[in-house]
């Protein structure tokens, strides 16, 4: 499809399951892996390198500030050079996998707290990019936000990301929780569809936001993530084939 659908995944922990990695895998094109410092380990995060291997599904970096125990959804104060080798540090995880099964990264995506903070902190932005120049491959953002300013005036690729199972903010922010509940499959499809074809999002309090929906993300700890999948891509395919 023009508009791919990524779903942040392989975040489960030891004996935890979070998600439902490998049926949500047929339903999106590009996996968000997390790398250890939010969810995941390393047996977890081989086999979902394999589960997206299996399916044809391309693979990035899901990196998080240091919190497992908060699920990467607590700010925390870090310097930039040391963001920057959290950020290396977690990329070089993932890769040893990548390579083992002879598939290359596809992108960069920063994960919950440090996903805000880069939107909206410059060091931490450049952070990202230190990490981020010598790997060459696009990194995930909000468009209007320092994600796309400081990304693109460095030289990288930046591509529009729109959160599809996600509310927004009225000054086009977006909401999150620690947990996330159940979503209607045909309003989270919905969604998807406006931002994609008119380029906006209606936020929690009715104001008309706009936004750039190059690529849209679903989460695999969204309870009945499947339905939801099934439900964004048939949306998005039926909107791009008509628009051929």
């Amino acid at each position: 499809m023009g508009i791919t659908i990524n779903c942040d995944m392989g975040e489960s922990f030891s004996l935890y399951r979070m998600g439902d990695d490998e049926a949500i895998m047929p339903y999106i094109t590009e996996a968000n892996v997390a790398c250890g410092f939010h969810g995941s380990d390393p047996n977890h995060m081989r086999r979902t390198v394999a589960l997206a291997k299996r399916s044809g599904v391309k693979v990035g970096c899901h990196f998080s500030l240091p919190d497992l125990a908060g699920f990467g959804r607590r700010e925390m104060k870090i310097d930039r050079e040391e963001m920057a080798n959290i950020v290396i540090y977690q990329i070089g995880a993932l890769n040893g996998f990548l390579e083992v099964a002879g598939i290359e990264l596809n992108h960069l995506k920063p994960h919950g707290a440090l996903y805000g903070m880069a939107a909206r902190q410059e060091h931490i932005a450049h952070a990202i990019c230190d990490a981020a120049e010598p790997f060459g491959v696009p990194i995930f953002g909000m468009s209007g936000t320092l994600h796309e300013e400081v990304y693109t005036g460095r030289g990288l690729e930046f591509r529009a990301e729109f959160f599809a199972d996600l509310d927004y903010d009225d000054e086009g922010g977006l909401l999150i929780t620690r947990h996330h509940d159940e979503r209607d499959p045909n309003a989270v499809a919905e969604q998807a569809l406006r931002a994609v074809r008119d380029g906006t999002v209606v936020s929690v309090n009715g104001r008309v936001i706009p936004v750039r929906a190059e690529t849209v993300c679903i989460h695999s700890d969204t309870p009945n993530v499947v339905a939801v999948g099934k439900a964004v891509r048939a949306v998005l395919a039926e909107y791009i084939e008509k628009s051929r």
